[in-house]
């Protein structure tokens, strides 16, 4: 039975006058179980013509039938599963992959074929062990003799049963005792039934076949038998077939060990590779996190001004020079102003600057005057005592609150300060409270107190009028809405508009919206070094495919579809970006731990674990945005221009 069969059959290179045939008009028969040997000198074409047998290549012209299946309208992967599945090739440099070992590269067939990891595991192991090499299964090719090598070689070519065996010159490097046993063992095949194609140069080694055809100028010149030995049992696939998502699941894992591999046997180049995606990210995560840590200190500064407030302050506006001889702010419209159901609470606010006396130490300080609702309306906290009362209010209590401040520069002994009696202009006043530290807009230095309004007006400054209203809006209100109404009211109370309001809203969305854009922007001019980084990775790609073309040549020479090399390609340039990725997350902690010991709490870094999802997303997009372009290259490579490439 004719197992190949060659009609008619050319293949030329070139264009053109530049034309040059490397098989003529050849016709070939050859049938299940033979040993068949090509011999001819070099550029003959006889290597072209195993290359052409063995799918390899493809002929320019004329018909190559196996098993009776036309090759000519087979597809790639079609050519890539026939590959697989009947042929095994045994190649003069053995073409082993230097990073696996002797167990791994004889298994590397049986992957694509999708037999089960176990299985093949234990399939390679058994060849090796009927090929003597049984104790050399975990070393790599550069530990292993010439010979050792070839057996291996030969022991791949049998891991999916190798019904056709293509041997090119599998002596040619090998020294005499070597290449003895490799034909002992290549004669033992044939005896098992496996047809054997043998390329040569050397006639002592084409004797050992049943059939010898001399090539000369692409023309067959000459075919003789030396024998009638044919062995035709039939060599079965030793894959079992898998479900199209078992098979799927397998290739993607296998796929995924592979490219591990092949960043770890190239640690310094893949390292460089990452850096440009490290800092990038890194750089991102790093700026949205001074842009929230930024964004959380001014909103906790705004906060200080208390929290939907709206203050209610004489004049047109801030600089306004007449709003000193505007009078009409009353506490009576304080009071009014705390009637409306939108409004949480209100507090009249008068101040004075002076001089603060405790003992024999003279600061400068300033004191508020404020209602028994302020430190609701500003959020601020009691630390130590009582805030003031309706009673205080009432009875024009010469008692105060004290901040931080004061507390440290009278009472930094750790002496308690309640009940103490400090003078303010000559007035004496009783503390009764201290209140938790506050950051007031970059003000934090000043030492600041608050009494009753009653008091400050009418025991301190004899003031008719106060400086101020502040209200706290309602939580279910809209403060823009309460601003408004606030506005109505008062200017139908007071005539005329003689006053203007500061919504601490309306400064915290200003500042979120500022903040926010700035951030943005500088996110974008970081992402710009993630697209540079992602061209370097694409760049090193392309140069990774270009020196490692010889091994994808071989991973198509058994069976690699290009559906799966470039699968290997893409998920390494994905592992790539997304270690990178990862050190990148870790390098802009170290970042962040450093920029807190110098800068402290005044700007702190506030890292999001979202942020952090959503960059390792990125760089994994930047890995197959970037890989695809290399991915494809590989996959696109000729078989055999990829093998003899050097």
């Amino acid at each position: 039975m004719d197992i190949i069969k060659i009609s008619q059959l050319n293949r030329c290179f070139g264009s053109n006058e530049n034309q040059v045939y490397a098989l003529k008009d050849v016709d070939l028969t050859i049938k299940k179980g033979d040993f068949v040997a090509i011999i001819g000198q070099s550029g003959s074409g006889k290597s072209t013509l195993m290359n052409i047998i063995g799918c390899l290549d493809t002929p320019t012209s004329g018909s190559y039938q196996i098993n009776g299946v036309e090759t000519n309208q087979m597809d790639d992967n079609q050519l890539a599963d026939l590959r697989c599945r009947t042929f095994g090739f045994i190649f003069q440099r053995y073409n082993l992959l230097n990073n696996l070992s002797a167990l791994e590269n004889v298994a590397l067939p049986s992957i694509y074929s999708g037999m089960d990891v176990t299985a093949r595991r234990a399939r390679a192991k058994e060849l090796l062990t009927d090929l003597g090499l049984s104790h050399k299964l975990q070393n790599k090719p550069n530990e292993l003799s010439g010979g050792q090598q070839q057996r291996v070689s030969i022991a791949r070519a049998l891991m999916n049963g190798g019904e056709i065996i293509l041997a090119d010159e599998p002596t040619g490097a090998l020294d005499s005792k070597s290449g003895k046993n490799v034909m002992d063992i290549i004669l033992e095949l044939h005896r098992k039934g496996h047809t054997i194609i043998l390329v040569t140069h050397d006639k002592h080694v084409a004797e050992h076949a049943s059939r010898v055809i001399e090539i000369k100028d692409g023309q067959i010149i000459a075919d003789s038998r030396n024998n009638d030995e044919l062995y035709p049992t039939q060599q079965a696939s030793k894959t079992a077939k898998k479900g199209w998502w078992a098979y799927y699941q397998d290739m993607l894992f296998e796929s995924f060990k592979m490219s591990v591999q092949a960043i770890f046997s190239h640690k310094m180049r893949s390292l460089l590779t990452m850096l440009g995606i490290i800092i990038g990210i890194a750089s991102v995560v790093c700026v949205v996190a001074l842009g929230r840590g930024s964004s959380e200190t001014i909103m906790a500064n705004i906060n200080s001004m208390g929290t939907n407030t709206i203050s209610i302050i004489p004049g047109k506006n801030f600089g306004d020079r007449n709003a000193d001889k505007i009078k009409t702010l009353t506490v009576d419209d304080a009071q009014f102003l705390s009637q409306q159901n939108y409004i949480a609470s209100t507090t009249p606010n008068s101040s004075s600057s002076g001089t603060l006396l405790y003992r024999n130490q003279s600061v400068t300080a300033q004191l508020n005057g404020v209602g028994d609702q302020y430190f609701d309306v500003k959020g601020i906290n009691i630390e130590q005592g009582r805030q003031l009362s309706s009673t205080d209010i009432k009875d024009n209590a010469a008692v105060v609150v004290i901040d931080q401040n004061v507390k440290n520069t009278f009472f930094s002994d750790g002496d308690n300060p309640i009940g103490k009696i400090l003078i303010f202009n000559k007035k004496p006043l009783k503390i009764i409270g201290v209140a938790e530290k506050i950051n007031n807009m970059g003000m934090s230095e000043n030492l600041t107190m608050w009494s009753p309004y009653t008091t400050v007006m009418n025991k301190v400054t004899g003031a008719k009028n106060i400086s101020s209203i502040t209200v706290k809006v309602a939580d279910n209100v809209s403060s823009q809405v309460a601003e408004n109404n606030i506005t109505a009211l008062l200017t139908s109370r007071h005539g005329s508009k003689d006053f203007f309001t500061i919504n601490s809203d309306s400064i915290k969305q200003t500042i979120e919206s500022t903040t926010s854009t700035m951030t943005l922007l500088i996110s974008c001019i970081a992402l710009i070094s993630l697209i540079v980084g992602g061209i370097g990775v694409m760049n090193i790609m392309l140069v990774s495919v270009t020196e490692r073309t010889k091994e994808i040549g071989l991973r198509m020479a058994i069976g690699a579809k290009q559906s799966n090399i470039m699968q290997q390609f893409l998920i390494e340039a994905v592992l790539i970006c997304s270690i990178g990725g990862i050190v990148g997350i870790m390098l802009s902690g170290v970042i962040g731990v450093i920029f807190d010991l110098f800068m402290g709490s005044s700007m702190p870094l506030l890292f999001s674990t979202h942020v952090m999802v959503m960059a390792i997303l990125f760089s994994m997009f930047i890995g197959i945005a970037f890989g695809f372009v290399p991915a494809k290259n590989a996959a696109k490579l000729n078989p055999i221009e990829a093998l003899t490439r050097e």
